[in-house]
């Protein structure tokens, strides 16, 4: 190992996603990369954990500076036994993502690719996830390398503050060139889901998961607002999720 700042890259959409190896390919440029990813698709999984079953991991692909691990658990998983990989060192910066698929507004709170993002931060580990608002396996990353490669730095020059990362989120590739980078608040907004009644070929029923995302917060200002204007949105985020402004009110219920 030499000067060069380590990085440690997870993600939630599996070891073949494009983002992924999109990511592997700048976070190179920058320095020296341990990556380590689930093996399956694993978005949705917020900050969930595998308690189960046990987790293997095997090493997928070296070379000079990188290594490249895969992992059956969840992104959170791939955070905390990645540092057994890492020589000793904890990481300079770690990176999650590029995930396929906006983690804009509320979306913050399912993803997985945030999640291992808002694990690094608790362990004190600069940590930015990145998103992609085109969900499409096959999407276009040509745009980014700008973007990903310019923030990244910079937090590897500023550093964040304690309990602190970055939820950045990148418009799709479109005829429209992006406008520029806003730092932003996370918009509010939920998803209006329903459960879809099927049956399977042996005539069980079963559910499956739908519904649309409603947004709430049409205000300048917001992530969603940059990212309709062609923005990369930069929300700062952290776990502490105390409304402080509530303490007072609740302390005069005197419960």
């Amino acid at each position: 190992m030499g000067k060069k700042p380590l990085i440690m890259i997870a993600n939630d959409d599996g070891y073949r996603a494009k983002g992924f190896y999109k990511l592997i390919e700048l976070m190179r440029n920058i320095g020296e990369v341990v990556a380590i990813s689930t093996e399956k698709p694993m978005s949705g999984q917020s900050h969930s954990i595998t308690t189960q079953e046990p987790l293997r991991v095997y090493q997928a692909d070296s070379d000079v500076d990188y290594k490249l691990y895969v992992c059956n658990g969840r992104p959170v998983d791939c955070v905390k036994i990645g540092y057994r990989f890492t020589d000793g060192r904890m990481p300079d910066l770690m990176v999650s993502g590029i995930n396929h698929g906006s983690n804009a507004s509320a979306n913050v709170l399912y993803s997985g690719t945030m999640g291992a993002a808002l694990e690094a931060c608790l362990d004190g580990v600069n940590a930015i996830g990145f998103s992609l608002l085109d969900f499409s396996p096959n999407a276009i990353f040509n745009h980014v390398d700008c973007y990903v490669d310019a923030i990244s730095r910079m937090v590897l020059k500023n550093g964040l503050p304690k309990g602190v990362c970055l939820n950045v989120n990148i418009p799709k590739i479109s005829d429209n060139q992006i406008n520029g980078i806003k730092i932003c608040r996370q918009a509010k907004g939920r998803w209006n889901q329903t459960f879809e009644k099927r049956t399977d070929p042996f005539g069980r029923d079963y559910y499956w998961l739908t519904g649309e995302f409603i947004e709430e917060d049409f205000s300048d200002g917001t992530d969603i607002f940059a990212l309709k204007n062609n923005y990369v949105s930069v929300v700062p985020t952290m776990c502490d999720m105390t409304d402080n402004a509530s303490l007072q009110l609740l302390k005069e219920w005197k419960l």
